[in-house]
């Protein structure tokens, strides 16, 4: 996949550089050169499968979406994340979204997706400046939650430390 050639862990980029391959890359989806699925999970469903199991749904529902042959398909993961067990050709990649291109575009795709919704919020509830911390942990976030309390959009898991 030649087209990749210059993506990278979307941490490393810049938010131009970001939103200008995220473009490149539903471009090559449109032209049928890559697929690709974002599913999120909700803060209420966080809370009560954890964080662990609600990623693994997550990644059971993009698998899902994307329509692919278990069997016939390679699934490329980062860190320690895994597919359901009936895709036989996975591998997982410690540190991947840096070292393997598929899974750099994939997190370039998450980020951008993720940073579109949490501006959202920050339209929704402008109390929390979801748009400037990206709903990371960051102390002006902790701060706010202290000050306005929890929004729908808050894991309780996440604000009983606070």
């Amino acid at each position: 996949m030649s087209f990749l050639r210059g993506v990278t862990d979307s941490k490393k980029m810049t938010k131009k550089a970001r939103e200008e391959w995220s473009e490149k890359l539903h471009k090559a989806r449109r032209r049928g050169k890559v697929e690709f699925a974002t599913c999120s999970v909700s803060a209420r469903e966080i809370d009560k499968k954890g964080i662990s199991a609600a990623i693994r749904t997550a990644i059971r529902r993009a698998l899902t979406r994307l329509n692919v042959n278990p069997k016939k398909s390679s699934v490329f993961l980062d860190g320690s994340l895994k597919a359901p067990e009936r895709f036989v050709r996975q591998k997982t990649i410690i540190g991947g979204d840096g070292k393997h291109k598929l899974i750099s575009a994939a997190s370039v795709i998450a980020k951008v997706h993720r940073d579109a919704y949490v501006t959202r919020l920050g339209k929704r509830y402008p109390k929390y400046g979801f748009e400037v911390h990206k709903g990371y942990g960051t102390l002006a976030h902790r701060k706010s939650i202290q000050k306005e309390g929890r929004c729908p959009e808050h894991r309780e898991s996440f604000c009983r430390n606070i």
